[in-house]
């Protein structure tokens, strides 16, 4: 019975049916007809046509009542969906697992933020197999993530590559007879290791060392195993963690030998309790990806965040 409702108000701000007509740009005769199937369809006039300026009848100032709420529900969703494109109002939810919650996320929650201080920006922290199930029911607008989601599913958008080293800690014997393969945490963040003159550490070297792996099911553990595999080496594994920062410090620490990516290496704070080694092996290499669901309509925050990703990678990049 709402269907020709802006027919109706016309005619009712009016008080006519050939002004409302003119305004409408519509004949008289089908503004009438339109009005007259609202009325029949209500079963009651909302116009008094005996007098002129027509007038509403009581059912008709009850008819126009709930126009006007409906047109003022209209209008606040307009300003509504207005704020969320102008990214005035609205909310993000990112998931990453600890390397990437603790340093890659926050400057660019931080940029982002500074341009939509309005945005809501949810940071959720999570194991990858935890984040992908949040993300495929919808509890996460997008994840970020070293690992490969299947794309049938998930759509990627690129933030960077990196590449997995080898830290041995600095009291451990191997750096000796390693010594022509070293590289220093300088020489990681000029990316000395990226080039192709850079000689690559034999495995066989370190055979006597402990190793820290993460635990099966990981990207980086799968990796190293397969590292491992092409150089027919059996690292001495004496501890097995789940995140790639705690192996890490406890790497730094002088516990272990552990694979980590340039990408850790060049957020963290400075560290120097290490030797790197470049490896030679094609699963060194890898992307960090951002990722939602296929299905998923993407927001103009999310269209943002990325971005704002991508401005961040860029400056890290060339810095």
């Amino acid at each position: 019975m709402f269907n020709s409702m802006n027919y109706v108000y016309e005619v009712y701000k009016e008080r006519s049916f050939s002004k409302a007509a003119a305004n409408l740009y519509i004949s008289q005769p089908s503004l009438s007809a339109a009005v007259k199937k609202v009325e029949e369809k209500i079963g009651a006039p909302i116009f008094d046509r005996s007098v002129s300026p027509i007038k509403l009848t009581e059912c008709g100032r009850h008819y126009i009542k709930a126009v006007e709420e409906i047109m003022d529900i209209q209008n606040q969703f307009e300003n509504y969906m207005t704020n969320i494109n102008e990214l005035k109002t609205g909310q993000i939810a990112i998931g990453g697992s600890n390397l990437f919650a603790s340093y890659i996320l926050p400057p660019i929650i931080t940029r982002f933020t500074k341009k939509y201080p309005l945005v809501k920006v949810h940071l959720i922290e999570a194991n990858t197999p935890q984040l992908i199930d949040q993300l495929f029911h919808g509890a996460l607008d997008l994840v970020i993530d070293n690992s490969s989601f299947p794309d049938t599913i998930y759509q990627h958008h690129l933030y960077t590559k990196e590449t997995l080293l080898l830290a041995v800690p600095r009291s451990f014997p191997s750096n000796q007879e390693a010594s022509s393969f070293q590289l220093t945490i300088e020489d990681i963040l000029a990316d000395r290791h990226l080039m192709e003159d850079t000689p690559c550490v034999p495995l066989s070297l370190f055979e006597h060392e402990p190793f820290v792996f993460l635990r099966s099911g990981n990207d980086t553990r799968s990796r190293a195993d397969k590292i491992c595999q092409s150089q027919s080496f059996l690292p001495n594994i004496v501890l097995k963690l789940d995140q790639q920062v705690t192996a890490f410090n406890v790497c730094c620490y002088g516990m272990g030998v552990t694979f980590v990516s340039d990408s850790l290496l060049k957020h963290m704070p400075d560290k120097r309790d290490c030797y790197y080694y470049k490896v030679d092996d094609s699963h060194t290499g890898r992307s960090i990806c951002f990722y939602h669901k296929q299905t998923k309509y993407v927001t103009r925050a999310m269209e943002e965040f990325l971005k704002t990703a991508r401005e961040q990678s860029m400056g890290e990049t060339q810095l």
